[in-house]
């Protein structure tokens, strides 16, 4: 997924970058045609996104 980021501001920009490609995906999603992989692939992108929210988290409860 690229380098760690470890300042708080870019990591808050990180995961909102994400999230806004993750909706982007849903909404080009036509539901006549989507396939298994395709849901996959957007399941895989939310635990992405749980993975890399949970562990900024717990740097952001180390700092304070």
């Amino acid at each position: 997924m690229g380098n760690a980021v470890s300042d708080q501001n870019l990591q808050l920009t990180y995961l909102k970058t994400r999230l806004n490609m993750f909706l982007e995906v849903l909404e080009a999603i036509d539901p006549e045609t989507t396939e298994l992989e395709d849901i996959d692939r957007l399941i895989q992108m939310i635990d992405d996104l749980e993975m890399k929210y949970e562990r900024f988290k717990k740097d952001w409860e180390k700092s304070r």
